[in-house]
């Protein structure tokens, strides 16, 4: 199935989770939550974001351990199995639609004070517009992303530092309390304006339903997200104070358009009213930012549990320009649907609720892929505090539910019951896969699902994209022994590694009695295919992976407990960085070794040259003359440093005149060398 390109750059998870927030929590919510709260509405923005850390870490573990479309919806699958899966799924879709229809009734509201048209008809137009934008391609999606949150931070900046010019120092953050006490509905007041104000940060994580497209994940994501939590919490709480310090408390309760109504107050200098109209370009920005970024993230959702059968494979499919075209269609039409049909503003608060339920279960899904002890459950970001910060996480979220009211409960409660019947009588006949709670169970001597290592050991593959080449790379400078008959014990063994450590790097400096020391310690092996067994060690010391790969002939015998009939073993030693480096060669590995006839062709290999090409996968590897490539005709005589190849070529071995030659940037490339080049198959068929 065609896979999903990785394009997101660390500036779109920065503008997607950017974008996702800056709406109607500041453009809106303000005067709503002084109403409640009084002038220590500033406050509750505050901790608001410190409240949000627990599920944004939480958020950004499981999206650099697993990231794949669908988010949240895939991390409560995985971990948890199918039936939350679904949960996850289906009831963040319906709350990311009626929050990006809200935003965009919004905007609609904004562009109202300049265009004589419908909020609702413009809502539509509005949504249709984004739909097709996000049909074209992540990148273009992500493209009108970058240009609407620069434009909305560089003007809420511009409020900010004109607005603080208006406020007497640190009097300005009790600006009423002659007239009225900073906490005006007391301490419940406040508490329940956090929850009010907590999903104002609910967009922060909306990054994960695209991870799956984000370029090096493990740092991208949580950088990205941490970014966008301190830009929003700063521009939050000093936009707050402004607006309590510029707008009598009846003009602010009253207010829809808070910032507007605060930016006449001081801006009223600019000529041609440009300050105010900068700050509706703002909100026009967030608005548009918010439902964008929505019709992006809620589309994902249907197209990962499509992939996964929960719904009808039809969303699954991706369209010419990559992206899954039938998932964004389907949220469009639901978005137009709520737009016709229901209450927005009012539909759009109770599924902040069933979102908070869903910050809850990120965290209890950390906690169960943690004590599953699954070992490729290998994040790039962890969590810190575990478990304590996860446990916080789950009481804040439920806490904040309560504190929203019945109504709010009895939403979350209806469209868990609707979930739970689609999983019911939809998906559970068809489903074999469980969660990596099962591997919690199985320590408690219950049965675990071994398909999900399986799966987590392909993830791990794809996060290391970026050094997809290191298994070639590996095999091509490995040191690979050819014992034909023998018998040999451990000790003997141990010093055959000596040998193939000296072999191998006998002519770095005095590498070689590093490395012996290194291959020269007990090793655990596992069998990777019928006689093959593989050993893996980490060492920091070691900058690159090394394998040293040691045949034995029908007649041999490997007096090594727990291995038999082995006629060949496998040492790899890799450094602890790149995370699930070792495990992605090893898969690697265990795919040739158990490709058609590898025993037949491996065992039958004369010498240790035609060892190292079966190994080799063939799209990825050519090895041959040089002179029969006419992308190097023109580069004999040059050293291998000053080569111009294709972008992800390497040439990782020279062999000339029966002695093989590791191909470093000093060598000199000769007309009648034959080499082994490595690099993607587009790259190597340039070659040619």
């Amino acid at each position: 199935m065609p896979k999903l390109k990785k394009n997101l750059t660390l500036f779109d998870v920065y503008a997607m989770s950017t974008g996702a927030m800056f709406s109607s929590g500041l453009f809106l919510l303000p005067g709503i939550a002084a109403s409640y709260t009084g002038d220590s509405v500033y406050l509750a923005y505050l901790c608001a974001g410190f409240l949000i850390l627990p599920a944004m870490y939480c958020m950004a573990e499981l999206s650099t351990a697993m990231p794949k479309a669908g988010g949240t919806y895939y991390f409560l699958d995985r971990s948890m199995g199918p039936l939350m899966g679904t949960i996850g799924g289906l009831g963040s879709w319906v709350a990311v639609v009626f929050k990006s229809a809200f935003a965009l009734v919004g905007m609609g509201a904004y562009l109202g004070l300049y265009l004589d048209l419908p909020f609702t008809l413009l809502a539509i137009l509005l949504t249709i517009g984004f739909g097709l934008i996000n049909i074209f391609g992540a990148k273009e999606t992500t493209l009108l992303q970058r240009i609407l949150v620069s434009a909305l931070v560089v003007i809420l900046i511009g409020f900010i530092i004109f607005g603080a010019s208006e406020i007497n120092g640190t009097s300005g953050l009790f600006p009423n309390h002659d007239d009225s006490p900073f906490f005006s509905s007391g301490l419940i007041g406040f508490i329940s304006t956090i929850g009010l104000v907590f999903v104002s940060y609910a967009g922060l994580t909306k990054v994960a339903s695209v991870a799956e497209e984000v370029e090096n994940p493990d740092r991208n994501i949580p950088l990205g997200m941490t970014l966008s939590l301190v830009t929003a919490t700063i521009i939050y709480t000093l936009g707050t104070v402004i607006l309590i310090n510029l707008l009598p408390p009846e003009e602010l309760h009253q207010s829809l358009t808070p910032v507007a109504d605060a930016g006449r107050k001081f801006l009223g200098w600019v000529p041609l009213d440009l300050g105010v109209i900068l700050i509706v370009v703002a909100a026009i920005a967030a608005f548009a930012s918010t439902g964008n970024a929505g019709i992006m993230s809620a589309s994902r959702y249907p197209y990962a549990m499509a992939k996964d059968k929960l719904i009808s494979n039809k969303l699954s499919q991706l369209g010419r320009h990559g992206t899954p075209t039938a998932a964004i269609i389907l949220t469009v039409i639901a978005m137009i649907f709520v737009l016709l049909i229901f209450d927005v503003e009012g539909v759009a608060k109770l599924a902040s609720a069933f979102q908070l339920l869903l910050f809850g279960l990120i965290c209890v899904a950390v906690i169960v892929m943690r004590e599953s002890r699954i070992p490729t459950y290998k994040p790039g970001f962890k969590a810190p505090f575990y478990p304590w910060l996860q446990i916080a996480g789950i009481l804040i979220a439920f806490w904040l539910i309560i504190e929203m009211g019945i109504l709010a409960i009895a939403f979350t409660g209806m469209v868990l019951i609707g979930c739970v019947l689609w999983y019911h009588f939809y998906a559970s006949g068809n489903l074999e896969r469980r969660g990596a709670i099962f591997h919690v169970h199985q320590r408690l001597g219950q049965q675990k699902y071994e398909g999900l290592e399986r799966e987590l050991m392909t993830i791990i593959h794809d996060r290391t994209q970026a050094q997809n080449l290191s298994y070639e790379g590996v095999v091509a400078r490995s040191a690979i022994m050819d014992f034909r008959y023998g018998k040999y014990d451990p000790e003997h063994l141990n010093q055959l590694l000596g040998e193939a450590a000296k072999r191998r790097f006998a002519d770095e400096d005095g590498k070689d009695l590093e490395y012996e020391s290194i291959f020269r310690h007990a090793w655990n092996f596992r069998p990777i295919g019928d006689g093959v067994y593989l050993a893996l060690k980490t060492e920091p010391t070691v900058p690159n992976p090394e394998l040293i790969v040691c045949r034995f002939g029908p007649q041999a015998q490997i007096d090594i407990p727990n291995i038999d009939n082995a006629h060949t073993l496998l040492f790899l030693v890799s450094p602890p960085k790149p995370v699930g480096l070792d495990l992605r060669i090893a898969g690697h590995l265990a795919e040739v070794v158990q490709s058609d006839n590898f025993t037949e062709r491996w065992l039958s290999a004369k010498d240790e040259k035609s060892l190292n090409e079966i190994l080799m996968r063939d799209d990825h590897f050519y090895h041959g003359p040089a002179k029969s490539l006419p992308f190097l005709r023109d580069q004999f005589g040059k050293t291998v440093g000053e080569l111009e190849l294709p972008q992800s070529c390497l040439i990782a071995l020279i062999e000339r005149q029966g002695a093989l030659i590791i191909a470093k940037p000093d060598v000199v490339l000769m007309e009648n060398d034959d080499i082994a080049i490595i690099g993607e198959p587009e790259d190597i068929a340039k070659l040619s």
